[in-house]
Formats: structure tokens, C-alpha cells, sequence
């Protein structure tokens, strides 16, 4: 039986990776990366997802990359697209652009 973990949310990571472990508050947090406490609350809470702004002050504060915090954006993003059967078949009835310029020459 095959398991999948279900996405994980760039601020669940921030929280439990980051914030519990160094005892930080959304309040601390915020105040040491200069953005309102409000935007590190919802986005802990999962309500919102992360900028590239916050990305960049995330990285700069804990000494990492901010496609770091992207990424992890990123893929919960494409993942929970692909757990949308609806989206998913929405993009099944989009046609491929045909581009005469990317055509294997030799068919």
C-alpha cells in the first residue's frame, strides 16, 4: 500500500521547523523581519500563502535561501492542484499549442 503525506503548507513548516524549536512568537518573528504579526499568524495558521517578499525576509533571518521558502510554496501549491480532480480536469481539456519550430525534424 502506497502512502502519501499529504502538502505541507510553507508556514506549517515555518512553525513547527522554525518557531517552536527557537521559541518565536509570530509577534517576535515578525517584528525582527519588519512585517505586521498579523501576516506570520495567518500564515502559520495556513490561511494564506507566502510572498516572495516574505520569502526573501524569511531567508535573510534564518540564514537560508528564499527559494527555499518558495519551493516549499511551490509544491504545496502543485500539490493540492493535483489533489483537485476538478482542476485537473479543466487542464485535461486544454490543447497544446502546436509549435512547427519544436516538431522533431527528422518524422
Amino acid at each position: 500500500m502506497l502512502i502519501v503525506n499529504p502538502p505541507i503548507h510553507p508556514g506549517e513548516m515555518l512553525r513547527e521547523e522554525f518557531m517552536k524549536p527557537l521559541g518565536l512568537s509570530a509577534g517576535k518573528l515578525a517584528k525582527a523581519i519588519g512585517v505586521p504579526r498579523s501576516r506570520i499568524e495567518r500564515l502559520v495558521r495556513g490561511q494564506t500563502g507566502l510572498s516572495a517578499d516574505t520569502a526573501a525576509r524569511l531567508g535573510r533571518y534564518f540564514k537560508t535561501s528564499p527559494d527555499f521558502w518558495l519551493n516549499i510554496s511551490a509544491s504545496y501549491d502543485l500539490s493540492c492542484l493535483h489533489a483537485d480532480k476538478k482542476r485537473l480536469a479543466e487542464l485535461d481539456k486544454i490543447v497544446p499549442l502546436e509549435r512547427p519550430d519544436l516538431k522533431d525534424e527528422a518524422a
